[in-house]
């Protein structure tokens, strides 16, 4: 996953039939970019948006796409071996999407696995039965 870019929050257009967590399509110069609401995904309380709120557009498997968020602080970078696996106690639909937990200066961040976050239920089924 890469972090592309940080833009404003701009007009939604929706989309009939898309899962519940996807907002919707934005025109970002040109190219047509999903808008997730990982709110919505791990069913947290979702909030009113503000003049914080903005949209992460993050490069997965060579897709463009956007992540709404509440606010941002500064961006950082984490390498992959300061990243140690979720402890074991967690549990719920959340953990498949947690992809470990990395320590920066004296914070724990959570690091999450995008690719399996924009994979619907059903295609993962269907991942899983062709596995079978």
């Amino acid at each position: 996953m890469q972090a592309k870019e940080i833009i404003k929050m701009e007009k939604i257009t929706l989309i009939p039939n898309a899962p519940d967590f996807v907002e919707g399509v934005i025109n970002l110069r040109g190219n047509i970019i999903p808008i997730i609401d990982l709110k919505k995904r791990f069913n947290l309380e979702e909030t009113e948006g503000d003049k914080n709120t903005g949209i992460i557009i993050v490069k997965i498997e060579d897709v463009d796409m956007g992540i709404i968020i509440d606010s941002i602080s500064k961006v950082v970078s984490i390498s992959n071996s300061d990243i140690q696996p979720p402890p074991p106690m967690l549990s719920g639909i959340g953990q498949k999407y947690i992809k470990g937990v990395g320590k920066l200066e004296d914070k724990l961040l959570v690091v999450l696995d995008l690719e399996k976050l924009f994979t619907t239920d059903e295609e993962e089924e269907e991942t899983a039965s062709a596995d079978s």
